[in-house]
């Protein structure tokens, strides 16, 4: 089957989850590693880093809803004033179940529409990398590596399809065995994944997102 031109309905924009766990608990591998002095807060830069992933989310042109998925709502109130909705999770269930979870409630509102997963740690994203990605889908099963190769930023299914995520160790190898077409080279921001200290300093060299980057300069959230 062709896939749908970039100017077609099916492929013109795409719906989003985008799932968080609890902000003292995400990101383990960043607690302590940043601030030994502990003036910066891991819940804070975690929370922050989300808020700079979803301001880009939807300001992007191709995105018609975010919908975060939290295990605990009450954390993440800052995300609706951003633009974003927001449900609650089980946090027993875990990262794939919970995108299915954030799928199925996008598919019953829309069920011929792109739905994508996007990842919560990617502080120096911008509206037209996304948009970028989505536009290269086409309409297509699609995933975006991050910058080491071996993780997923962004999963879209085709148009009207499953979401089928397979995030966890090596989720970018296990996308593309499930059939998922890897995007061009290229949408820097959107492969600049945060997991350790080492990716931080990365995007802080690309760019970070406002919210973000207050948190670090020991500033207050706002949104």
């Amino acid at each position: 089957m062709t896939p749908p031109r970039e100017d077609s309905p099916v492929a013109s924009t795409v719906n989003l989850v985008v799932p968080i766990k609890p902000l003292t608990l995400a990101k383990s591998r960043l607690a302590g590693g940043i601030d030994p002095q502990g003036a910066i807060r891991h819940a804070d830069l975690v929370l922050a880093m989300a808020m700079d992933t979803v301001a880009a989310a939807v300001a992007a042109p191709r995105v018609a809803r975010v919908l975060v998925v939290a295990t605990d709502p009450a954390e993440v109130t800052a995300l609706r004033e951003l633009g974003a909705e927001i449900i609650a999770d089980d946090a027993a269930t875990g990262l794939n179940a919970a995108l299915r979870h954030g799928a199925g409630v996008l598919r019953a509102a829309d069920p011929h529409a792109v739905v994508g997963a996007l990842q919560a740690d990617l502080p120096a994203l911008t509206p037209a990398d996304l948009s970028a990605a989505i536009a290269d889908a086409a309409g297509r099963r699609a995933f975006c590596a991050d910058r080491h190769g071996t993780g997923t930023t962004l999963l879209l299914s085709a148009a009207g399809g499953e979401l089928d995520p397979r995030f966890g160790a090596f989720s970018a190898g296990a996308h593309a065995a499930s059939g998922a077409s890897a995007l061009a080279d290229g949408l820097t921001t959107l492969r600049a994944d945060v997991d350790t200290p080492g990716d931080l300093r990365h995007v802080r060299a690309t760019g970070l997102g406002r919210h973000t980057r207050a948190v670090l300069s020991g500033r207050r959230l706002a949104c």
